[in-house]
């Protein structure tokens, strides 16, 4: 443990002993919070209280929270707060925002870490395409007080905000390649309403999660706040590329609200091995929560891990080619798409009826030699990290595999120490 890391720990250890942790974060506080920042106390359909109140009780109650840990989810959620008001103000100043037109947007989705982010940002070098990026997600509008003419400090503020988070986590940016402009995913969009998966990422709150679960028409307003968003962020910028195209693991679990908010959308699911997916989604958790959270259980995050993206896995079968929209899901292999990127956008393209030019072509190969790997660091995980066995993982997901015809993938060779544990693990699993 670093001695940064040591300090904070010493830190949270004081603060939980004088009774400064773990008290019910008040959503009423952070409502007024927000309205005396801006002004404003209108915050449009009151439809995020229910998942709001939910979240921050199991904040208090389950996640372990530090003391960096409280402060960003309080700023976090004035911050989601703040950004209502003014989209709520901006359109009673101009109606015409509800007027915008999405039109057939093209969703990404399919297992996290499975090549979704790469194929997305493939699709950003065409300049017809255009997608949410980070600083626009954080900060839709600027400060209503700033005079006219004044700069704009957003993408500023957020590459700070970045920074910060990086000197907490230190291995986030081997994982995850971010920076201010990049697309970001739908799930911060979301989040704007507390009805995101984004949460059970960030935290251990297990309560959120299962009220999230629980009613698939749960995502329904979660997706129609989605595309007043977009209309936001269209009517802002006209001139930007038409085409949108989204990305999110999340999707998966929302195909029905898609589909219903956007009867036009085009699908495309990417499929890698999954059991090689998980060591990465467990990893990636781990990191996002440790800075937050006193306490972060690998083995709990393992668990939880497998069963949500076995979960997800099932309900791609269960779509297959078919998810009630105008055109075909569109099928994209990891495999294929790093193995020659740009022919495997090319294909995407024709499935939709559309033309990838000369000039995106170009685009698109100087960015596959400008980051290699996409931009990832190496990488070494273990299953037994979190509390998992690669042949019960291999098992459980086997279904899957065969349905899309995923090739397996190299798994990592267990550490010496674990081998036999992990052996003897597995005969008792099939014993039983």
């Amino acid at each position: 443990m670093s001695i940064k890391d040591s300090a904070l720990r010493l830190a949270d250890t004081a603060a939980s002993m004088l009774g400064l942790l773990g008290r019910p974060m008040d959503a009423e506080a952070l409502l007024a919070r927000a309205s005396h920042e801006t002004g404003l106390t209108d915050f449009g359909d009151d439809n995020f209280l229910e998942p709001l109140r939910t979240f921050l009780a199991s904040c208090s109650s389950e996640a372990s929270l530090g003391l960096i840990g409280e402060a960003a989810t309080r700023w976090d959620v004035t911050r989601f707060l703040v950004n209502l008001l003014r989209m709520r103000d901006a359109e009673r100043r101009d109606a015409s925002i509800a007027q915008e037109e999405i039109q057939q947007p093209i969703f990404i989705t399919g297992l996290p870490r499975s090549g979704t982010t790469f194929l997305h940002r493939m699709m950003m070098a065409d300049p017809r395409n255009r997608a949410p990026l980070v600083w626009q997600t954080i900060y839709p509008y600027r400060d209503s007080g700033l005079r006219p003419g004044a700069r704009d400090t957003r993408i500023a503020r957020v590459a700070r905000s970045l920074r910060m988070f990086e000197y907490l986590a230190p291995e986030f940016r081997a994982l995850h390649p971010l920076d201010a402009t990049s697309p970001q995913e739908c799930s911060e969009i979301n989040a704007h309403i507390f009805r995101s998966m984004r949460f059970d990422s960030n935290y251990h709150v297990p309560s959120y999660r299962h009220w999230l679960d629980a009613d698939i028409e749960r995502h329904m307003p979660a997706y129609r706040f989605h595309k007043r968003f977009l209309q936001h962020l269209q009517h802002q910028s006209p001139a930007v590329g038409s085409q949108w195209v989204l990305k999110c693991p999340e999707h998966i679990f929302a195909l029905r609200a898609i589909k219903a908010v956007y009867p036009d959308a085009r699908l495309i699911f990417v499929h890698r091995d999954p059991v090689k997916v998980l060591l990465s989604v467990a990893k990636l958790t781990e990191v996002l929560r440790r800075p937050f959270s006193r306490q972060v259980d690998r083995k709990i995050i393992g668990r939880d891990e497998s069963a949500r993206w076995l979960d997800g896995t099932r309900r791609m079968m269960d779509v297959g080619d078919n998810a009630g929209l105008a055109r075909p899901v569109c099928h994209v292999h990891y495999i294929d798409l790093v193995t020659d990127p740009v022919s495997t956008v090319d294909q995407v393209y024709r499935h939709f009826g559309m033309e990838l030019d000369e000039i995106s072509v170009a685009a698109m190969g100087s960015y596959v030699v400008e980051r290699p790997k996409g931009g990832y660091g190496p990488r070494d995980y273990r299953f037994e990290d979190h509390g998992l066995n690669a042949a019960e993982e291999r098992a459980k997901f086997l279904p899957y595999m065969l349905r899309f015809g995923i090739s397996p993938e190299a798994l990592p060779t267990p550490r010496v120490a674990d081998q036999a544990q992990m052996g003897s693990q597995s005969e008792r699993s099939l014993s039983g």
